[in-house]
Parts: C-alpha cells; structure tokens; sequence
C-alpha cells in the first residue's frame, strides 16, 4: 500500500461514539456491560485541576506540588530524537532512561524546557494518587459507585506510547493538554505485530508499529487492523471508557498534558492476573510436542474455557474442590498451592 493511501486509511478511522452522562446514575448505566468505547464530553470538567490547568499548564504543576507528598517519583527521559515516542532502542533495550527524583524537581526541568523548539521527553507514568497526593483523589473523583478503582496519574512532555491493553477496564480522564488515543479491538492483536511479553517499557505488550510511520512492508496486517480501529481526541475535562483488553496507542499532543485513569475490573481481584497464567503456560506447555499440547488443549477447553455441568456433575457436591466457583478462601488456598509447586 503506498504511503498516501495508508494516509487515507488512517484519516478514515472513525471517531469513537460520544455518550452523554448528567450524573452518577447515567454514568453507571453507560458503564454497566459496556464492550464498547466511547467518551463523554466535560464529565470531570469541573474538577480543580482541570480548571488550574486551563490557566496555564503552570497552574496545573503548582496545584499537584501544593499537594504532593514527601517521597520520590519515577520518571523515564527520552532524547529529543525520539520525537516523544517511548519505545525499545534498535537492541531491544529501551529508548529512555529512568531516575527518581523530587516531582518540584522533576516540574522544574519541564519548566526548563519549556520554550526549547526540541525538548527532551520527561514522563511520569502510573503514579498512585492516594499514595503520592494528599487531597487530590477527593477533591478530584468521579462517582463510580461500587466500583472500587485504582486512581492513578500520568504526566508528561509530548508522547507517543505504543499500542497495549489492559486487562482492569478503563476511564481515561483528560485533565491537562491533548490527548489522542488509537483503539482496536480485542482480536486485532495479530495485525498489531506485538512485541515481546517479558521486556516490555511498562509491564504490558506492545505493538512494534510506529504509528507514525508504519511499514507495512513488515507488518502488512496494520492496514488491516486500521479497518476496525477508532479514533478519539481528548480535551480537558473529557473522558474515554476504555473497555478490558482493548488496544490503544496513546499521543500526549500538547507540550504538558495530565491523564487520570480509574481502573476496576467486574471480577474480584483474588482471582488473580490472567497474564500470569500465560507466562505459566509459556513455560509448562508451549515447547511439549505436538501431540502433548494438543491433550493441554483439549483439558483447558474441558476445565478452563468450557467448565460447563459435565465438569462437576458426576462429582458428589463438597468434594469438587478447586472444580467450584472459587470464593477468597478457595483461591487463597490456591494460590499458595501455586507458589510451593513454582517454587521446586
């Protein structure tokens, strides 16, 4: 595909469907079984940070630092060569540095660079509000009602993050600059051309396109991928549901720009990560011969995708065991059962 229609493919990707929310109940509703992205113009608009930083991106920075507790951050630097993008380097390590450091000096060398025609990337993914701020989760939330969600801020220069997903649902909060995000569905992870799952740049896969400049020489899936992708773009005070295992690539298009996330998941948490079951299976079954895998199939079919009647009936009841739905206690006991036989 030449360059130029691949420029058509992406400027034909639709926008995600715009849902209204006038209070808690409407937003529940709009959440409740949603599989589906989509985004609610002004929800968090009233928030104080978002109107400290419709002042100036300044304000927004002196409003987190009034609030801040003592202890450090951690944030990743990148060369203004990488034009924002944080990504591997051409030997699989990474592209960007990372260091601890105070938020006012951190805040301080984003001053720094603030009118350089070619900054270096700073970025500060994934900090727990609760634990980093006092004050800023309540006076700064969204209703969820019984959604118990882990709050957490992202904040940077201009970037580009490779296309992920995660596994918690999503609600992506604007509250400082622009932000664009890219999103797939689920199945669309083999027209992604993911990279590898055990050296990643934060904790999740991610597709080796560039975005940017794709090369479909190497990854022709893409265009197909571009098909079935959606687009949204983020002022602030706008919000996007991000739906369990949806890919999104994510640009931060200002020169400052503030995310906050609220992930929860419809499962309880001691269920586990099914991430870690993967990696398990990588090890204990994806190098087996051909003929061993396909009876591990066939048994995670019987007790894990299928788990119908005919796995437990024929089983007198209080003697299924782990076989049951599982409750705290059950997976508890599971899990440490997991971790004597991993640790041999």
């Amino acid at each position: 595909m030449p360059d130029t229609a691949l420029a058509c493919e992406f400027a034909a990707v639709p926008a995600v469907i715009e849902r209204t929310a006038p209070d808690a109940a409407a937003l529940d509703g709009l959440l409740r079984g949603a599989s589906e992205p989509f985004v609610v113009r002004g929800l968090v608009a009233d928030w104080p940070l978002v109107q400290a930083a419709r002042r100036s991106a300044r304000d927004v920075r002196s409003h987190l630092l009034e609030r801040v507790r003592p202890g450090p951050f951690a944030v990743s630097i990148a060369s203004p060569e990488h034009d924002g993008r944080m990504f591997y380097d051409a030997a699989m390590g990474m592209n960007f540095s990372t260091a601890r450091g105070k938020l006012a000096d951190i805040f301080a060398g984003i001053d720094a660079n603030e009118d350089r025609a070619d900054p270096p990337t700073i970025y500060l993914g994934s900090i727990d509000v609760p634990t980093h701020f006092d004050h800023v989760h309540e006076e700064n939330r969204i209703d969820l009602g019984t959604r118990t969600p882990i709050v957490s801020l992202w904040i940077g220069t201009r970037t580009r993050i490779a296309a992920h997903n995660d596994f918690p649902d999503n609600l992506a909060c604007c509250v400082a600059g622009r932000r664009r995000f890219t999103l797939f569905p689920p199945d669309q992870f083999r027209n992604l051309y993911l990279g590898p799952i055990d050296n990643t740049p934060a904790g999740r896969a991610v597709s080796m396109v560039d975005f940017r400049a794709p090369d479909l020489d190497r990854h022709p899936g893409f265009a197909t991928a571009l098909k079935s992708a959606q687009v949204a773009e983020l002022d602030p005070g706008d919000a996007l549901f991000i739906p369990s295992m949806w890919w999104h690539h994510v640009e931060g298009l200002a020169p400052f720009n503030i995310l906050m996330n609220y992930w929860w998941r419809d499962t309880p948490r001691y269920l586990g990560q099914p991430q870690d079951a993967l990696n398990h299976a990588i090890l204990s079954i994806r190098d087996l011969p051909a003929r061993d895998k396909a009876i591990w199939r066939d048994l995670f079919d019987h007790y894990v995708f299928g788990s119908g009647p005919d796995v437990t009936d024929h089983i007198p009841p209080g003697g299924r065991g782990v076989l049951d739905p599982l409750d705290a206690e059950a997976a508890g006991r599971l899990r440490s059962f997991l971790l004597r036989t991993l640790s041999r």
